[in-house]
């Protein structure tokens, strides 16, 4: 990636990034670009909006890499997927730039 951030580094905003279409194919066709909007550590759960604005709900065992914390304002990638629930959620979320 040629993003601004370096190695285990998290971007902060869109603004840094070079291009979206870069960012997009480290995942699946179905990846989302988004931002984490709320993250309570405690309880490990979190939401996530996508560049349409659509809010998804996600656990911390989503976050990928193995930590179970996410910044709130991180710029993430995820996918989308149905929950047992019947709605649906964000999956496999990853900081960009990690």
């Amino acid at each position: 990636m040629s993003a601004s951030a370096g190695p285990g580094e998290a971007l902060e905003s869109f603004d840094e990034l070079e291009s979206f279409d870069e960012i997009v194919s480290v995942g699946t066709r179905s990846s989302r670009l988004g931002t984490v909007q709320a993250f309570d550590p405690a309880r490990g759960l979190g939401l996530v909006s996508g560049l349409d604005c659509a809010v998804f709900n996600f656990h911390a065992t989503a976050i990928v890499g193995g930590s179970r914390n996410i910044a709130v304002g991180a710029v993430v990638v995820f996918t989308v997927v149905a929950a047992p629930t019947g709605r649906y959620e964000a999956s496999c979320v990853h900081t960009v730039g990690h």
